[in-house]
């Protein structure tokens, strides 16, 4: 009975990794790291930030999915940033770790408002290791033999922004790459093909309540043959201390996020999700933790 539970507890998880999760890594806490999409970021402001996030989704399942990331971004001369990204994924036996070179190059497009354009350079290192799971027989099978490979890739992005709002627009890996090859009588397992995202926000300053910014903002994701997700976000910033506010997944998921400016270098934060979907009733929750050196 064991052995039958592990492995469809493996084929839930790898079958969702094959036909849903098609779409790339998500935060919740996006706006907090977005040269993870968009290499325009690095160097925004002539800031240097150094954030970090970690995400553990559906804690209800053994072996599901976790994420990882950190991002740098700094300025460099008068219109240049710089900046390095990298996230790592482990869903069940399969892991991958995403790593990408940021250049982006500022246009003043207005008195308060400045047009970035970025590249990220970089590539995808893949790997299934086949030794954890568990079959009916003791003899090995040859269609389970583990796979590691190294995909190279490159992205583009752009932002317009100033300091009341912002719009992001970027496909931070353009070329189709295989995350398991159709070699010596393997099965193929999926195919990453270029992700799009859109973004925005807005500050909205409460001219009778100084301390008060309220912070709107949305994420959408497209990538051809999967559905497009899209997260609304809004937050209420408190005298520049404290931001609390909710997230809403369309049909995916709703919650909590909360961050803590504890010095003018430092922001830590938590976002807490619940699944929508009734398929993943008993997969219980997400928590996502992020946190942001600035200088």
């Amino acid at each position: 009975m064991k052995i039958i539970k592990n492995i469809l507890a493996g084929a839930v998880l790898l079958f969702s990794s094959v036909l849903f999760a098609q779409q790339e890594s998500l935060f919740t806490t996006y706006r907090y790291n977005m040269n993870l999409v968009n290499p325009a970021y690095v160097g925004v402001d002539r800031e240097t930030v150094i954030s970090s996030t970690f995400r553990n989704q559906w804690t209800g399942i053994k072996d599901a999915p976790q994420t990882q990331a950190i991002s740098f971004g700094t300025p460099i001369g008068k219109n240049l940033g710089i900046g390095l990204s990298m996230v790592y994924d482990k869903t069940f036996i399969e892991k991958q770790t995403l790593v990408g070179l940021d250049i982006s190059y500022k246009i003043q497009v207005g008195a308060l408002t400045d047009l970035y354009l970025g590249i990220k350079a970089g590539g995808n290192s893949y790997n299934v290791n086949t030794s954890g799971l568990e079959t009916y027989v003791n003899q090995s099978d040859p269609a389970l033999n583990s796979i590691s490979e190294f995909n190279p890739n490159v992205g583009v992005g752009a932002l317009l922004k100033n300091d009341k709002f912002y719009v992001s627009l970027s496909v931070p890996r353009l070329l189709n790459t295989e995350r398991a090859k159709n070699e010596n009588g393997y099965a193929s397992v999926a195919t990453d093909r270029p992700h799009i995202y859109l973004s925005g926000g807005y500050n909205f300053d409460f001219e009778t309540l100084t301390p008060l910014v309220l912070k709107p903002s949305f994420m959408l994701r497209y990538v051809n043959g999967a559905p497009v997700s899209l997260d609304v976000n809004a937050m209420l910033e408190v005298d520049e201390f404290i931001e609390i506010g909710g997230m809403y997944r369309i049909n995916k998921a709703y919650g909590a996020i909360a961050g803590l400016t504890i010095s003018k270098l430092l922001t830590v934060g938590y976002a807490y999700e619940i699944s929508t979907e009734t398929q993943l009733a008993s997969a219980k929750n997400t928590n996502e933790f992020f946190l942001r050196f600035k200088f």
